[in-house]
C-alpha cells in the first residue's frame, strides 16, 4: 500500500527545441506519491532532455511543471534540489580526491562554529550511518578514486537518499551493479515508497522494470506515446511501443564453428583480487564471465590486457606463453578490450568519431612521418558503415553520440587492431533495447569471423543468451564452468554466492 495516492509531480505540455529541432514536443507525465514510475524509450527518445528540464539544467520553451501542488518555475539546480527533486545520474562525475563522506554531502557541509571549519568527523559519522542503513560496506573515509564503478554508483544513491527528496530520479541506477547490489537498491526503493517518496526510474533492463515499477510512460522521438500500469504490459508490447516496430529474437543463435584455442590462462592470480584462475577460449566461441561485484571479473580482464600486473600464473596465446605488461603489448599480441567504463578508457570525448576509430591503429595510416588523412578517413568511413554507426558525419565529436553508437565506435577502434580475441566488459551498459540488439548481432558476427570473445556482464539474461560456456566467479575464485545447456540464472547465482 502506498502512503498517499495523491499526485506529487504533474508535467503538462513540456516542449524544448535545440537549433530548430524539437527534442521534446508536448510531453506529459503524472507521478504519484509512493509510486515507482518508469520512463522508457530508446536513446534519442527525449528522456535525458526531459530529466534536465525537471532538475533545472535546462529551461523549457513551453509547458508547466507542478511539484506538490506548486508551479516549479526555477531553472536553478540547487533551488530544484531544495524544493524536493533529486537525481542519480547515469554517468558518475565524482571528484577523485574527495572521500565518500565528502562526496555524499558535497555542497551541503555545515558547521555553526566561529571559523566554520569543515567537520570531517561529523560528515564521516553521518555518511557511515547512511551507508549502514543502506546495507553497503563502503568505508566513508575511502577516496572516490579508489572505488569501483559499482561502488561509486552506490555512493551516488546514498547522496540522493541524504537529500530527503520528494521525487528521486534514477537514471540507469543499476548499470554497474551486480545482482546483490540490485537487491539492496530495490529494498531501499520499497522503503522509500512506504515513506511516500516517488521514484522516476529510467532503465533499459526490462526485467528490472517489471520487477520494481508500478507505472510506465513511454517516449519516442521526443513525443509522449502512452502511460500504462505495469500490469497491463508485457516485454514484447513495451518494446514495440518504444521502438515503433517489433524486434525479433533478441539473442541471435551462435552457430559459428569453434576453432583452435586462442587464449588460455593457468593459475592466474593477482594478490587481493583473484587467485588460481584457469580457463581457455576458442576461436568463434563466446566465453561468459559472471559473478557479483568484487568477484574479480573486470580485474581478470584488466590483468590479461596488461592494465594491472599479475602476481603469478601464466597467459598463453595459441599455446605459447606470453608476457603482457601493458595494453600496447596486449594489442600487439592480438588482444582487444572494451572497458566497462567507456568514458574513462574507451574514447576521447572531444575527438571526432573518425579519430577515435583510428586511434589504436593510427600507425597504419602514417607515411614518411605524416598521417595520410584521406586513407584514415576512408578506413573510418568503412568501419562506420560496417557497424552502422549513426553520426552526423565522421567529424562529429563522439561525446554527442548515443551510448549505443559510442560503444560501436569503441568496438570499431578495437577491430581495426585486428584482434584474435576481444574482451567485452559490460558492452551494453546504459544503452537501449534497440542498440542492445545491434550489439548482440555484432558479437555474433565477431564469432562468425573466427574471433574469440570473452563477455563480462552483470545481466544474467545477456550471459545466458550469448555465451557458449560460462565461467562463474565468487570473491576472486572460480566456482564453476558451465555449458550453456546446463546454465540457468538460479545455477549461476548459486555458484556466484558460493562462500569463501
Amino acid at each position: 500500500m502506498h502512503v498517499d495516492q495523491g499526485i506529487i509531480l504533474n508535467v503538462m505540455g513540456l516542449t524544448k527545441t535545440f537549433s530548430g529541432v524539437k527534442a521534446l514536443d508536448n510531453v506529459q507525465l503524472t507521478v504519484r506519491k509512493g509510486e515507482v514510475h518508469a520512463l522508457m524509450g530508446e536513446n534519442g527518445a527525449g528522456k535525458s532532455t526531459f530529466m534536465k528540464l525537471l532538475i533545472g539544467l535546462l529551461t523549457p520553451d513551453s509547458g508547466e511543471i507542478i511539484l506538490d501542488g506548486e508551479p516549479l518555475q526555477t531553472s536553478n539546480v540547487n533551488d530544484v534540489l531544495k524544493k524536493g527533486i533529486s537525481m542519480i545520474h547515469q554517468e558518475i562525475l565524482a571528484v577523485p580526491e574527495l572521500t565518500v563522506a565528502q562526496t555524499i554531502f558535497l555542497g551541503r557541509e555545515t558547521n555553526p562554529g566561529l571559523f566554520r571549519w569543515l567537520d570531517d568527523r561529523k560528515l564521516t559519522q553521518q555518511a557511515g550511518a547512511l551507508l549502514d542503513q543502506m546495507g553497503v560496506s563502503i568505508p566513508p573515509t575511502a577516496k572516490m578514486k579508489h572505488l569501483s564503478v559499482a561502488e561509486r554508483q552506490m555512493v551516488e544513491i546514498a547522496k540522493a537518499l541524504s537529500n530527503d527528496a520528494k521525487v528521486i530520479i534514477m537514471d540507469e541506477p543499476t548499470s554497474a551493479l551486480a545482482d546483490n547490489e540490485v537487491a539492496t537498491l530495490f529494498r531501499l526503493i520499497r522503503e522509500l515508497k512506504e515513506k511516500g517518496v516517488a521514484i522516476i526510474y529510467i532503465s533499459h533492463k526490462m526485467d528490472e522494470i517489471f520487477a520494481i515499477a508500478d507505472t510506465i510512460t513511454v517516449l519516442r522521438d521526443g513525443q509522449y506515446i502512452v502511460t500504462k500500469p505495469v500490469s497491463e504490459l508485457d516485454q514484447r508490447t513495451l518494446i514495440t511501443l518504444m521502438v515503433g516496430r517489433e524486434i525479433d529474437t533478441l539473442f541471435p543463435v551462435n552457430n559459428s564453428p569453434k576453432g583452435a584455442e586462442v587464449l588460455s590462462v593457468k593459475d592466474l592470480s593477482r594478490t587481493g583480487k583473484f587467485s588460481n584462475i584457469n580457463f581457455a577460449v576458442q576461436a568463434g566461441e563466446v566465453l561468459g564471465i559472471a559473478g557479483l561485484m568484487g568477484a574479480g571479473r573486470t580485474e581478470i580482464a584488466r590483468a590479461i590486457f596488461g592494465m594491472d600486473p599479475i602476481s603469478s600464473g601464466g597467459i598463453f596465446l595459441n599455446g605459447n606463453a606470453v608476457t603482457i605488461k601493458s595494453p600496447h603489448d596486449a594489442i600487439r599480441q592480438g588482444i582487444g578490450y572494451v572497458s566497462e567504463d567507456r568514458k574513462a578508457f574507451g574514447f576521447i570525448p572531444r575527438l571526432s568519431v573518425k579519430h577515435n576509430i583510428t586511434l589504436s591503429s593510427v600507425s597504419t595510416h602514417v607515411k614518411r612521418g605524416f598521417i595520410q588523412a584521406r586513407r584514415e578517413a576512408e578506413t573510418a568511413q568503412a568501419m562506420i558503415a560496417d557497424l552502422r554507426i549513426k553520426a552526423a558525419s565522421p567529424d562529429q565529436q563522439v561525446t554527442y553520440l548515443s551510448g549505443g553508437n559510442q560503444q560501436k565506435v569503441i568496438i570499431g577502434k578495437v577491430l581495426l587492431s585486428k584482434p584474435a580475441l576481444i574482451m567485452l566488459d559490460e558492452p551494453t551498459r546504459g544503452i537501449d533495447i534497440g542498440a542492445k540488439a545491434e550489439i548482440y548481432k555484432l558479437i555474433n558476427q565477431l564469432t562468425a569471423d573466427g574471433i574469440a570473445v570473452i563477455l563480462i556482464s552483470s545481466e544474467l539474461p545477456e550471459i545466458l543468451g550469448l555465451s557458449d560456456r560460462i565461467l562463474v566467479l565468487s570473491q576472486g575464485k572460480q566456482t564453476a564452468m558451465l555449458a550453456q545447456a546446463d546454465a540457468t540464472q538460479e545455477t549461476i547465482m548459486q555458484y556466484a554466492m558460493h562462500p569463501y
